[in-house]
């Protein structure tokens, strides 16, 4: 029971547990700015053109039972705009890592390829280990 204890203190005290506690948290909160912004100015602004709030969409079934679908098409639109928001801030975040990441330096090649037999062989080597060739100096490099 101890070594169980030991190992999800271990689990806990990772930094990957703790970002993702973190995202989670912020995540909630983007949530409600998001549904905000959509309940509070877009729905209304798209009201002007159709006449109503989203959410006050409904259709009646049957005496007091109504279908909501207007909640759902806020719902809906809730997503795409959270969706659109998360897409562009992982653009940027990948753009400004590029820009500020380590810059690759391409390596020198290694290998080179048997004029002969087309192989794939060593930079130094003056003899095709496959087909046994001497190699003279205009062999290609790759």
């Amino acid at each position: 029971m101890k070594e169980f204890i030991k190992e999800f203190k271990a689990f806990i005290s990772r930094g990957n547990v703790m970002d993702m506690a973190v995202g989670i948290i912020i995540g909630g909160a983007f949530t409600s700015i998001v549904s905000s912004l959509v309940e509070d100015i877009i729905n209304p602004i798209l009201g002007l053109f159709g006449g109503m709030n989203f959410d006050q969409l409904h259709w009646n079934i049957l005496g007091e039972v109504t279908l909501n679908y207007g909640k759902f098409l806020t719902a809906v639109i809730n997503f795409l705009i959270m969706a659109l928001i998360i897409f562009i801030m992982m653009k940027i975040m990948n753009r400004a890592a590029a820009k500020l990441g380590p810059k690759q330096e391409e390596k020198a090649p290694t290998t080179k390829t048997c004029p002969y037999c087309k192989s794939e062989i060593s930079l130094e080597a003056v003899r095709c280990p496959h087909c046994t060739s001497i190699l003279d100096e205009t062999v290609e490099i790759k």
